[in-house]
């Protein structure tokens, strides 16, 4: 089993146990063989405890064999000692960011969610090309096509995953952008979140560059990339209803 974010434990209990996107992303990508199964979450989607997710859809947490991590800022880490057998693939660069952060950087990472010591699966390089991005292909032996594709700016090693969703790919672009109209053309953001990011980009030149990256990408390749990242609710209906619909 592989899981896309830790998280932050639980946020509105009073949801749903299972989140229909989680079931028919997990059983898209492999099924109900435990042995292989990936889960695929982001910050928003910590709805209750991840652990208490899994088990709602007939899992244990002891399925689960990886973890695929955006980064490691303390709102995306949270749930890593829940899951102490499985391996965490993550950027190098924000391997090494969180372990030996800069000043500036220090309250972003809280070394105690990687206290039981990990089993960090570092990945480093861009040997994939993926819709005009440099990408890290991880998990081959699932059967199932999921890519790290660096989008630093955020934190120094910030990634998106691509994962294959039927004959299209799904995009966690994690804290790249906080709003959909980011990626958007024209684009556009709150004046409350655009002071966030700037307070909180490790480089802002990088996230910006990023920024318009996507934005091309949504122009270019929409009907084939659908794009979700960690803290925006209204991507995050959009995805509950489809879902919902796929499950029905």
């Amino acid at each position: 089993m592989a899981r896309l974010e830790p998280g932050i434990g639980p946020v509105r209990p009073d949801q749903d146990d299972a989140d229909p996107v989680h079931a028919q992303q997990l059983r898209e990508l492999v099924g109900d063989e435990p042995d292989h199964l990936v889960q695929i979450t982001t910050a928003l989607q910590a709805i209750q405890e991840l652990k208490e997710q899994i088990e709602a859809l007939g899992f244990e947490a002891g399925d689960v064999k990886h973890i695929v991590a955006t980064h490691l800022d303390l709102d995306h880490a949270g749930g890593l000692p829940d899951f102490p057998e499985a391996e965490v693939h993550v950027l190098g660069a924000e391997l090494d960011a969180a372990m030996s952060p800069r000043l500036r950087d220090r309250p972003r990472y809280l070394g105690a969610h990687w206290k039981h010591n990990p089993r960090w699966v570092r990945h480093d390089g861009e040997g994939d090309e993926w819709f005009g991005f440099g990408g890290v292909r991880i998990l081959p032996d699932l059967g199932s096509e999921v890519l790290l594709i660096p989008l630093a700016g955020h934190s120094l090693g910030h990634s998106g995953v691509a994962i294959k969703a039927g004959e299209g790919w799904l995009l966690h672009c994690g804290d790249a952008y906080f709003h959909h109209d980011e990626v958007a053309t024209p684009p556009a953001c709150p004046p409350g979140l655009r002071f966030f990011q700037l307070l909180n980009a490790a480089d802002g030149n990088q996230r910006r560059a990023n920024q318009e990256r996507l934005r091309e990408l949504v122009s270019r390749h929409g009907e084939e990339v659908q794009l979700l990242c960690s803290h925006d609710p209204y991507e995050l209906d959009l995805a509950r209803a489809a879902g919902t619909a796929a499950t029905a």
